[in-house]
């Protein structure tokens, strides 16, 4: 194994891009492990909660006083409810709706940074940054205009869970650059932690309400699936820490926006999503207002987290 060179460079670059296109590649097909177990009868909320709550018990186990680091950044609070409600908007939208217009609504994220940065981290907008803003809302209102609605308006749960999981994947994002002297394992634990508290939490109002189902009887074929797909997610996190330590801020957002072309890709081989003119025409304008907020990452002290 290489070891970084200064600057936070690797002397293998190869090996630390393939880590990071592991874990986008992770993410970018999760939506199918996710509608496996829904077909098996567990709602993506408790699907979310149980891979979550197996990849905290790992933590934990290795890092039993993670939770130290709450007391001294209270922050941290604020980035396990955001992390929650990312992966609760994003899993859940992936689950039930068109997945390549999920991935796309979802990846506005870059412009939600812009409008969250200057209350939260004092930066005001740049000229640059603002032309990011317009160019990928004017992607986002390309992609919600079908000829079915008259304003280009969320009009399913999908097109909500996903403007919601990016808003929050931004916040999430903003809080792990004010905790930056935060220790990294109790990071880990807010965001871990947030994805099992916060979608069990969900899991269990929408029982209640009667829109989620109770967790099935336990079965090795969804307790399989569940154990795969925690799996996966830690090996995939291994990969982010591992690349995004060892290339560049804008290397790194630039090699996780993969994760789009492998969602995309998946879905309309698979059947679980479509590539209008609209959609590709809307999708080139949020991904490029993505590559564009690279220049500002780059310049920056921490990368976007996958």
């Amino acid at each position: 194994m290489a070891s970084p060179a200064p600057g936070g460079v690797t002397n293998a670059p190869a090996l630390a891009a393939l880590a990071l296109l592991l874990n986008a590649f992770t993410w970018g097909v999760s939506w199918w492990p996710f509608r496996q177990l829904q077909s098996l009868g567990v709602h993506p909320l408790w699907a979310t909660t149980l891979v979550y709550a197996v990849a905290l018990a790992w933590l934990l186990a290795v890092r039993p006083l993670a939770w130290r680091g709450f007391v001294q950044h209270p922050g941290l609070w604020i980035l396990l409810i955001a992390s929650g409600l990312t992966n609760i908007g994003f899993n859940w939208a992936v689950t039930v709706g068109d997945v390549v217009r999920v991935v796309l609504l979802f990846y506005l994220m870059p412009a939600w940074v812009v409008v969250l940065a200057w209350p939260l981290l004092g930066e005001k907008p740049t000229v640059a940054s603002l032309l990011r803003l317009v160019l990928a809302l004017v992607g986002v209102v390309i992609v919600l205009k079908t000829p079915e609605v008259a304003w280009p308006w969320p009009d399913s749960l999908a097109d909500g869970l996903a403007l919601m999981g990016g808003f929050c994947f931004a916040l999430t994002n903003i809080m792990l650059r004010r905790l930056q002297r935060a220790p990294s394992h109790s990071s880990m634990l807010a965001m871990f932690g947030g994805g099992a508290v916060m979608a069990g939490f969900a899991a269990l109002l929408g029982q209640q309400q009667g829109f989620v189902g109770a967790l099935p009887a336990v079965d090795a074929g969804w307790l399989a699936w569940v154990g795969g797909l925690s799996l996966c997610f830690l090996v995939g996190n291994l990969g982010l820490q591992y690349g995004a330590a060892r290339l560049s801020a804008s290397a790194t957002s630039i090699i996780m926006l993969s994760e789009v072309v492998f969602a995309s890709t998946s879905a309309v081989l698979l059947g679980a999503g479509e590539l209008s003119g609209r959609i590709v025409l809307g999708g080139a304008l949020i991904v490029l207002a993505a590559l564009l907020s690279t220049v500002s990452w780059g310049s920056g002290t921490a990368a976007p987290a996958g």
